[in-house]
């Protein structure tokens, strides 16, 4: 059963790959880099280079605070399908979900607060992780 359940590696794989297809599909650009990480029940997203071009129209021509406006509004937008999409790759319940943007870098930052660990086959790759939780899950399966 356990076979069946991806990496760790994997899932951050499918996770930045979503990501990108998410912002691509709804803001129109994709970020440049993104890193994703759990560790124990949260995880770590990055995103590089991930403003818009209307944020960084803003931005040049003087207008810092409607930049940041304007990403405060679309972070709020994204919020609710960025939590469904971590729940359906990862297989647990999002708690609660912190971001913010740094508009000289371009760089966002996000984290998840999970319910429990992610549904890996590789849970002891997680740093950070308690070590009863991986014999929880090993004690389960048996």
């Amino acid at each position: 059963m356990t076979a069946s359940k991806p990496t760790r590696g994997q899932t951050e794989r499918t996770l930045t790959q979503r990501i990108q297809n998410l912002y691509q599909d709804k803001l129109g650009q994709r970020p440049e880099k993104i890193i994703c990480q759990f560790f124990d029940e949260k995880l770590a997203i990055v995103l590089e280079k991930s403003l818009t071009r209307c944020e960084e129209l803003l931005l040049n021509t003087g207008r810092e605070e409607f930049a940041g406006n304007l990403r405060s509004q679309l972070n709020a937008a994204i919020k609710p399908q960025l939590i469904e999409l971590i729940q359906q790759v990862v297989g647990v319940n999002v708690t609660a979900l912190l971001s913010d943007t740094d508009l000289k870098s371009g760089t966002s930052g996000m984290i998840f607060v999970l319910e429990d660990v992610p549904q890996v086959r590789d849970l002891e790759s997680i740093p950070k992780i308690k070590k009863e939780k991986v014999t929880e899950r090993d004690s389960e399966l048996l």
